[in-house]
């Protein structure tokens, strides 16, 4: 393999991170700041790139607190199998108070959320990028809208990533009185109103980040395949015209991708630690049973082994995780299955859970039905209890409950849209394929009906729902990992560079 300087270098600009590899240098072992899944994904192509001997460069902002160098020292996660070393320059921290003292990575307050993101693109735009020289730039999210446009000036190969649809909207003015020379490439950002030239769009013009962002990028991709069609096609009226209208031109020009990002890889039950018991696709039997007994008697549910249990693992949001057609639905679905002792058990918090909580006390479900409040420990040991998964989402860009859940031999009953349709196949027990239970119309009776569909396969003959719960665990665990989305990343950054990503 020939030398770093040989391959294309690439920078992946990120405001968040997970991890870094071990050996990056000192300074990696504490660089850790997490909101979403937008950090694991680039913790994933990180390691990836730099296991395979890319040329890889991150630039982060700055958070000292966060990073241990302030107040409170961070508590980082380390994955122990990366063990390689990497010069510490691939490091660029951009530097700015405006971040410094930051405890997460985003305020509550839209506006100190604009001046971190300005603060840390001047950084990128006027310092790392020059130093760096990259072959290719992979942005991520509005927090980076900016710089494929400067990207797009100077001739930069600029790969957007869309992890959600948030953005933020600047005038130009205040763009350039935070140190960042917009006006050498204001001709490739997205304005509110259409610019005939710079003094027009200087103070009242509205800079959008998010559909700059895919306005002046080279190549766009979401977090799905299906996500990106039904946005392209305005199947969602949450979604911005402007944001539609540019991601359709990029798909049209064959410039739009769907990634889907990947549980992280702790979510396996053969190594979870918050098991009662550890198992795999061999002796899952075993090992589901032992954990739902645990699960029950920690919940006082109704002790029962064989009894149907259905985990809902998402926040009780009912603008987007359909949570309210599960409310309408919850008294039948118990009772057409009470002889069986059919149980539901939420982790999550949100507004809707005391509606849940009426029906409970009112209909006397409390040995049936349990709520409780999000604890991740909680959570995987429920992934480990459970038979079924609920995900009556109306949208979902991406989701990630849906593949944990096979992986754990707990089977989706889910909406069929966005994420979830890239990632669950309707179960057909007759030709072995599938790993769960779509509806199609998002209403309550839909979400009934699936339920239905899944108890149908709970009460197969053991030995034909063993076989297929096996057959659903092995292969979810080979197509839901960080490996395959780092790859389908590496093939995107060679079509964009039009050669090889690691030179052998």
């Amino acid at each position: 393999m020939n030398t770093f300087l040989a391959n294309p270098t690439i920078l992946l600009v990120t405001p968040e991170v997970t991890y870094l590899p071990k050996g990056m240098g000192d300074i990696a072992d504490n660089l850790s700041a997490k909101a979403g899944g937008l950090a694991d994904v680039s913790a994933t192509l990180i390691s990836a790139l730099f296991e395979l001997g890319a040329d890889i460069h991150v630039a982060l902002p700055d958070y000292r607190n966060m990073f241990g160098a302030g107040i409170a020292p961070l508590q980082i996660k380390k994955l122990d199998a990366i063990r390689r070393k990497m010069p510490a320059e691939r490091i660029h921290l951009a530097e700015d108070r405006a971040f410094f003292y930051l405890d997460r990575v985003y305020s509550d307050y839209g506006n100190e959320n604009g001046k971190i993101s300005l603060a840390f693109q001047r950084e990128v735009i006027n310092n790392i990028i020059p130093r760096v020289q990259p072959d290719l730039i992979h942005c991520n999210d509005w927090m980076t809208g900016l710089i494929p446009a400067m990207a797009r000036q100077h001739e930069i190969p600029c790969l957007f990533t869309i992890h959600n649809i948030h953005t933020v909207q600047r005038p130009m003015h205040y763009i350039e009185d935070r140190g960042i020379d917009a006006a050498s490439f204001w001709k490739h950002l997205f304005y509110d109103g259409y610019p005939s030239d710079y003094g027009q769009v200087r103070d009242h013009n509205l800079v959008d980040f998010l559909v700059s962002g895919v306005f002046a990028a080279h190549f766009v991709n979401t977090v799905s395949e299906t996500f990106l069609l039904e946005i392209v096609r305005g199947q969602h009226a949450f979604v911005r015209e402007s944001l539609r209208r540019e991601l359709a031109a990029k798909y049209e020009a064959g410039c739009a991708a769907g990634i889907i990002n990947a549980p992280d890889p702790t979510y396996d039950p053969k190594l979870d630690r918050k098991l009662k018991c550890k198992y795999n696709a061999d002796t899952h039997v075993v090992g589901k049973r032992e954990n739902k007994k645990a699960l029950q008697g920690a919940l006082g549910l109704i002790q029962n082994d064989h009894a149907p249990l259905l985990f809902w693992p998402s926040r009780l949001d009912t603008i987007q995780k359909g949570c309210q057609l599960l409310a309408h639905i919850l008294y039948d679905v118990v009772s057409r299955y009470w002889d069986q002792q059919l149980q539901i058990v939420f982790v999550a918090d949100g507004e809707f859970k005391k509606y849940f909580r009426e029906i409970n006390w009112h209909h006397n479900l409390l040995e049936r039905v349990v709520l409780c409040d999000f604890d991740e420990n909680l959570s995987r040991l429920a992934f480990g209890a459970s038979d079924f998964v609920l995900m009556p989402s109306l949208f979902e860009p991406c989701g990630l409950p849906q593949m944990i859940g096979p992986i754990y031999g707990s089977l989706p009953v889910a909406h069929d849209t966005g994420g979830i349709h890239d990632t669950v196949v309707q179960m057909d027990v007759a030709q072995e394929t599938g790993n769960g239970f779509l509806f199609e119309t998002f209403d309550p009776n839909g979400l009934s009906w699936a339920i239905d569909q899944a108890m149908g396969f709970f009460n197969l003959p053991v030995h034909l729902k063993t076989r297929e719960i096996t057959r659903v665990m092995r292969q979810s665990k080979a197509a839901f990992n960080h490996s395959v989305t780092a790859r389908r990343y590496m093939d995107l950054y060679e079509k964009m560079l039009e050669r090889p990503l690691i030179n052998d």
